[in-house]
């Protein structure tokens, strides 16, 4: 069996040279660049990867060195770093959107001898913060535009002219490569993952061959995939969600990587190539559901009948399939013209037509978003895991998904839940530590297993329930417990709210920061006459704060707990942005950075004789210059 525990005693670059020999003229990637699909079949791959890593050799790359990649997903994204591999050197991936600052201190923390960027922005990050890193002897760019006046600079190489070097050894000493990936052992560590650093810098987990393969493998055996399915590449690089699909499933599977030609086109391009499978973290769900309820508000009147009758027809027809049950015969004929009529064409136009299973991780997704997709026969399955077990240690199976749960372990994971109620995990696809950080490495992985720092309990069906962060787990002043991210989920289901922060541990009672959509809410606005000019300005309308105000009304009277309810709210003025520290890079809220932003407005929030105060509102700009704006917050108390 292709996708066999075997498979594991090899490398990436070992695995790919026994796909090479197995399927040499299939398609393995495939990129679209000024609008035409590239395709590289697994030879061409190989071949890449070859003369990356023989040229990555001569620019002084051996055993152990570090390479950090910073851009956009490309296939040269992969041919460097397997090139890398190739050498026992190890990879290490660099979001895009990090600021040069960070940057630096990463790749002095990481060791890092050399880095790729793709394109020139990337490349004037690493610019700007040249002295801050005197041990990075070479910086591989893959876009020549806008590059002309740097190729002057030998500090800097052509990709093409990094092939050439490694085309001129190969054909010097054609055993060359193939010595070098012999030499690789399965449990070496390949490239260091970065953390999502949710309460500081980044830590990088030290992932190994064996990891990643494993994890493809283990996958692939709960969900099968077909070597003809397609995926398509459009989560940043450096998460580990991206990294195990490109490095294990696409190498366990012999899957076909299609890269989409920009960030910005993704969603286009996926219409496009109509992926078999998809992965992504709860914002990417979240806004196309956005989509979806922009394409039936401007749908015709009847449509928008249809939409809302069969949408709950849907729900009930998802409560039975979700738990493999038989439908009863008038909901199931029902569910049959739902789909036909009105979800078909509509996942169609979003490319999911050929869609057989969607998994979402990174973060917890509401139920109520879980059902929907469902409803609209989209199979959406929650997965839980972290960077440290190669991302998925738990997972739904078909027929047993249960919005509330994770499901259960993968093939070869086992979980407990220690005494003070955190999930643990052991999995050959945990990580071998942390980076230069001993420590931190013995806290989180005792005794073999893996700490995740979450709460959570096993419920009478197996299933693993995530509660929420452990330190993040909130009590108010009757100790009555209560989760922040289970509360946010249920509140941003609601199509109006982009992001929200439950407040209100060791408080009398829960309060709320609401961050708008702005696409939604701007359409609502527009429809109603309603003028704006910014995003602050929109969110701060009267009629926005009213649509806000029964926004939670709706949510007060669907939770489940009295000590659920908010009583105080208030719209911010901007949305919650990576770039400002506000999010993690996958779109976790860093609880504590926005508790210390905010604490005038969030005091206020528990001063309930005030319903309006002026604050100052600080905007960081791309260019690093700063404004001072006054706008007035005003303060909402729920009856």
């Amino acid at each position: 069996m292709e996708n066999s525990d075997q498979l594991v005693e090899f490398t990436i670059p070992q695995l790919l040279r026994w796909r090479t020999k197995k399927s040499a003229s299939k398609i393995a990637l495939r990129e679209k660049d000024f609008g035409y699909w590239k395709e590289y079949t697994w030879k061409e791959y190989y071949d890449h990867v070859r003369k990356a890593a023989l040229g990555l050799e001569a620019l002084g790359i051996k055993k152990d060195s570090k390479i950090a990649l910073i851009g956009d997903n490309i296939p040269e994204m992969l041919f460097i770093a397997i090139g890398a591999q190739s050498l026992g050197a190890i990879s290490a991936g660099i979001y895009q959107t990090t600021l040069p600052e960070e940057i630096a201190q990463l790749i002095d923390y990481m060791d890092v001898t050399h880095v790729f960027c793709d394109d020139q922005e990337q490349v004037d990050k690493v610019i700007e913060i040249r002295d801050q890193i005197p041990n990075v002897k070479k910086v591989i760019y893959e876009d020549p535009r806008g590059m002309r006046s740097y190729r002057k600079d030998d500090w800097f190489i052509f990709i093409n002219d990094l092939y050439k070097l490694g085309e001129e050894i190969h054909k010097k000493d054609p055993q060359r490569f193939t010595d070098h990936v012999d030499e690789g052992s399965p449990d070496d560590v390949c490239h260091l993952c970065l953390t999502s650093g949710t309460t500081g810098l980044s830590k990088g987990s030290m992932m190994t061959h064996r990891n990643y393969i494993n994890m493809g493998v283990q996958l692939s055996k709960v969900d099968p995939l077909e070597p003809t399915d397609e995926y398509l590449s459009f989560l940043p690089f450096a998460w580990i969600g991206e990294q195990m699909n490109s490095f294990g499933v696409a190498m366990a599977t012999g899957i076909t990587i299609n890269f989409p030609e920009s960030v910005e086109t993704a969603m286009d391009d996926l219409k496009e190539i109509g992926p078999h499978f998809m992965f992504g973290a709860p914002r990417i769900y979240e806004n196309i559901r956005s989509q979806i309820w922009l394409k039936i508000d401007e749908s015709y009147r009847l449509n928008r009948i249809f939409y809302n009758f069969f949408i709950k027809v849907g729900e009930k027809a998802a409560s039975y399939r979700m738990l493999g049950k038989k439908m009863p015969t008038v909901l199931r004929i029902k569910s049959w013209f739902g789909t036909n009529m009105v979800f078909r064409p509509l996942i169609n136009q979003i490319g999911l037509l050929r869609l057989r299973r969607a998994y979402t991780g990174g973060a917890a997704l509401g139920p109520e978003l879980f059902t929907f997709y469902q409803a609209i026969g989209v199979n959406l399955k929650q997965i839980y895991g972290q960077t440290e077990i190669t991302g998925i240690a738990y997972m739904h199976r078909d027929g047993d998904i249960r919005p509330d749960t994770v499901g259960f372990p993968l093939p070869q994971t086992e979980c407990k839940i220690s005494e003070k109620g955190e999930i643990l995990s052991r999995s050959p696809s945990v990580c071998a530590g942390y980076y230069k950080l001993p420590d931190k490495t013995r806290e989180d992985f005792a005794d073999g297993w893996l700490c995740s720092g979450d709460a959570g309990i096993i419920d009478k069906e197996g299933h693993l329930v995530v509660i929420d962060r452990l330190s993040d787990v909130m009590h108010n002043n009757k100790g009555e417990l209560f989760s922040p991210m289970f509360l946010e989920n249920k509140l941003k289901f609601s199509p109006y709210i982009k992001e929200a922060v439950i407040l209100g541990d060791k408080k009398e009672f829960v309060s709320c920061l609401i961050n708008i959509d702005p696409v939604i809410v701007g359409k609502w606005a527009e429809g109603r006459g309603i003028s704006y000019t910014t995003f602050m300005d929109l969110s701060q309308k009267q009629e926005v704060k009213e649509l806000m105000h029964r926004q939670v009304l709706d949510f007060n009277k669907n939770v489940e707990k009295e000590h659920y309810k908010i009583k105080r709210f208030a719209v911010l003025y901007k949305l919650l942005d990576v770039d400002d520290g506000e999010l993690t890079k996958t779109g976790k809220i860093r609880r504590k950075y926005v508790n210390e932003k905010y604490d005038t407005i969030i005091a206020t929030l528990y001063d309930e004789g005030v319903s309006k105060k002026v604050v100052e509102a600080e905007f960081v700009y791309q260019d690093g210059q700063k404004a001072i704006v006054e706008t007035e917050i005003e303060y909402f108390t729920m009856e």
